[in-house]
């Protein structure tokens, strides 16, 4: 198993198995880390003990060497622990890189046709469902995209599934907190190997693939497989989970013209591909120098998607396939020099973490919760259990306590009741109110008696002191003058009010307003106002518990009112749920009659069929030039309805799974909705009828809440009698899946072929020039391969 270098790229060299191996050139090294290189020039030069001071001879150290290795020692030995590490958090990335006709691709995916000689990406695939039914306290959701680079134009190779938008926005590369995300991109879930195995499947079939002379099927395009997983933890209550993106990189390979011999449209392709990995080896350059402050990721839309695979914040691995044959030599040497270049470029590997913003809601709400519990707690052992509340004050109990501060103020209590600390914020703001009350009146009464200006505004200044002021004897007069020189008179002294008499008369006022204020008042009221600080008329608690009556009603009469008034909204939720749910299970129902429906047509269309050809053949078939029987026109019509039968029957069959998987989530739904009503119902109860004092026992305790004889959708298994066809083939898929661990892969290998070649019967793809490159062939002859 590769040794893990933390700060590091890890590089393994891989060698394409080969009868000519040139021993002369290429020597590995028993500590199977070393890589001894002579060009044929030198080893002539030696036997004619030539002179020649150019280098001939080189020397590579990579982290191992896979020398005539399986595809399964290729996956032990790279991408075991790589996978592992996802769970945790970490992203990674896996790349082959080399010349064409290496075995990059095969390295990659395998050869499909066997399942032994399959690549890494299927075996990480079954060991990431393998580790995911091993983690069962754990919730990990898998999505799988795939892109494809192709002359420097990005294309979705999963864009002709038919849960994928015809109409997809042109894809951008973005760069947001959580990294380099590709706008347009389809995403898809898998929830089984077998779903992704098929999506994989599916993009292969849809690549770039050309011929030349090195290689009959060449990759002409860069791709890009990438699983992304979030993991969360079923049992621990913590807000944060994971996400791990795993990027599988298939290169294009490098290309000499004067060895491939291409032209047109293939040497465009070669043009291409060949200035996106120079562009790459110059991003590694300026990675692996610790001088360099820019990194030149968006030359190239390759670099740019890689830019967090090789930034330095993951896992990485690059596989370096070579070609050991004395032709390719100089590929070789370029190929291990880049791969001793991506060895130098640091890593930092970092979990990336997320914060679960609904999950931290309801926790912090549960703390909350649990703190006014305990503080309740804490009341009754202090025997101030009917004057704590810590909700927040009602208008009453604000005005309350504003009166009791203006009787505090005016000397008529000497304390102010307080029990919590939102009374006491309540308290400073009643201060607050009345000061700036005071400030308003007080400056409306000096601007009654004075003329206020400003002290910066000289001209006032000066206008005032201008000003004749009045004389003493003016001064003297009460009131104003009647125009004939003399005042009224001077008032006596004892006709002055004293202060203390001022301040007797409006304590008198005060006392008569709330004698009146008293008897209006309601009885409840000014008990609670005179009664002593357990029962304050600050917390509204005592007067709710006299209002209660003494005979509580049934739960069901109390149950009916309450879904009328204060659970209203909750119940017309789940009213509105269970309808939906109803809605949705007789669509299912409707749906598995037409698919029973279709099944039959199916069974009847493929004998018919299969009669017409068994007579096609009696008669003697007639061939094509290329060898293909030609069928009547008849038979012709007859596939090409089974064809519609069996695409019909494959789109009615997967809206079922969908629909049923919605019915599982309507019913979840409708679930979490009673609960929810029946709890709000008892706290709503316990709070209007009964005392602190009284043993509360809840409705499902007592048998309510509950509908009689239902069973819990979680806990239903149903019965094979129950079932229908497609019921019982899908249990048994599953229990071959259990016993043969390669069933998915075939399974999903023999889907993939089905909608090539029955459901979507001749549908190819080809690329040209321009944006929107991919089109679809018509069918245009009655030829069909048997």
């Amino acid at each position: 198993m590769l040794a893990n270098r933390s700060n590091k790229v890890n590089v393994v060299v891989r060698s394409r198995p080969t009868a000519n191996f040139d021993y002369e050139s290429i020597e590995f090294l028993p500590d199977n880390r070393t890589i001894k290189l002579q060009s044929r020039r030198e080893i002539e030069d030696h036997a004619l003990r030539a002179v020649n001071n150019q280098a001939s001879g080189w020397t590579f150290q990579v982290d191992g060497i896979l020398h005539n290795s399986s595809q399964e020692t290729v996956y032990d030995y790279t991408t075991t622990n790589f996978v592992s590490q996802a769970f945790e958090g970490f992203n990674g990335t896996l790349m082959c890189y080399g010349q064409t006709g290496g075995g990059k691709t095969f390295t990659m995916t395998g050869a499909t046709e066997t399942y032994k000689n399959r690549g890494i990406i299927p075996r990480a695939l079954s060991q990431l469902y393998h580790e995911i039914a091993d983690r069962p306290e754990f919730s990990i959701e898998v999505r799988i995209s795939y892109l494809e680079i192709y002359n420097e134009m990005m294309f979705d190779l999963l864009s002709t599934l038919p849960e994928t938008p015809n109409n997809a926005p042109a894809m951008v590369i973005m760069e947001g907190d959580r990294g380099i995300e590709i706008k347009g991109l389809s995403s898809h879930r898998a929830l089984t190997e077998e779903d992704a195995l098929n999506l994989l499947f599916e993009g292969e079939t849809n690549r770039a693939i050309s011929e030349h002379t090195l290689n009959a099927r060449s990759s002409r395009s860069h791709c890009i497989f990438t699983v992304l997983l979030e993991t969360r933890s079923k049992t621990a209550s913590s807000t944060r989970y994971t996400t791990s993106k795993l990027n599988f990189v298939d290169l294009a390979g490098s290309e000499r013209l004067s060895k491939t011999l291409s032209g047109g449209k293939v040497m465009q392709e070669a043009l291409y591909i060949n200035k996106s990995l120079t562009f790459l080896e110059q991003t590694i350059l300026a990675l692996s120098d610790k001088k360099r402050d820019h990194i030149p990721y968006r030359q190239s839309k390759l670099t740019h998607v890689l830019k967090d695979s090789i930034g330095g914040n993951c896992n990485m691995t690059m596989i370096a396939n070579i070609w050991t044959e004395n032709a390719q030599l100089e590929e070789t040497t370029s190929t291990l020099r880049f791969a001793q270049r991506m060895m130098r470029v640091p890593l930092q590997p970092v979990v990336n973490e997320q914060l679960d913003a609904e999950r931290m809601v309801l926790q912090l709400r549960g703390e909350v919760n649990a703190l006014k519990r305990e503080l309740r707690m804490h009341d009754t052992l202090t025997n101030r259990s009917g004057a704590a509340t810590y909700g927040a004050l009602s208008e009453s109990q604000l005005r309350e306590i504003e009166r009791q501060v203006r009787r505090y103020l005016n000397g008529e209590a000497d304390e102010i009741d307080v029990v919590n600390l939102r009374q006491i914020h309540a308290v400073f703001a009643a201060f607050r109110n009345i000061v700036a009350v005071m400030e308003v009146e007080i400056e409306e009464s000096l601007r009654e008696k004075y003329t206020l200006m400003d002290k910066e505004d000289e001209a006032a200044l000066e206008s005032a002191a201008l000003t004749k002021p009045p004389s003493e004897q003016e001064l003297a007069m009460v009131g104003e003058t009647d125009g004939q020189g003399f005042g009224v008179g001077v008032a006596p002294s004892s006709a002055k009010a004293t202060h203390s008499s001022v301040v007797t008369s409006k304590r008198s006022k005060r006392s008569r307003s709330r004698e009146k204020a008293a008897q209006e008042m309601p009885t409840r009221e000014r008990e609670s106002t005179l009664a002593g600080p357990a029962t304050s008329a600050i917390s509204m608690t005592s007067t709710e518990q006299q209002l209660r009556p003494t005979s509580p009603p049934t739960r069901s009469q109390a149950f009916e009112d309450y879904r009328l008034d204060a659970g209203l909204e909750l119940a017309t939720i789940l009213a509105e749920n269970k309808r939906i749910l109803f809605e949705k299970k007789e669509t299912a129902r409707q749906l598995a009659k037409q698919i029973n429906a279709t099944k039959q047509s199916i069974d009847e269309s493929r004998l018919e069929v299969e009669t017409k050809k068994n007579q096609r053949i009696e008669d003697g078939e007639y061939l094509t030039e290329t060898g293909d029987p030609i069928i009547s026109e008849e038979e012709y019509f007859l596939i090409k309805h089974l064809k519609e039968l069996k695409g019909r029957y494959r789109e009615d069959y997967e809206e079922l799974r969908n629909i049923r998987a919605e019915i599982h989530y309507c019913s979840k739904l409708v679930e979490q909705c009673r609960h929810r009503l029946i709890a709000e119902f008892d706290d709503w109860y316990s709070r209007s009828f009964l005392s602190t004092n009284q043993e509360f026992q809840p409705s499902t305790g007592v048998g309510l809440g509950e509908q009689p004889g239902r069973r819990r959708f979680l806990d239903y298994q149903p019965d094979e009698e129950g079932d229908d066809e497609l019921d019982r083939l899908l249990r048994k898929q599953m229990d071959l899946r259990n016993q043969d661990p390669a069933m998915p892969y075939h399974q999903a290998k023999m889907r993939t072929i089905e909608r090539k070649e029955v459901i979507e019967p001749e549908r190819k793809y080809h690329r040209d020039d321009s944006p929107d490159m991919r089109t679809k062939r018509p069918v245009n002859r009655l030829t069909m391969a048997h």
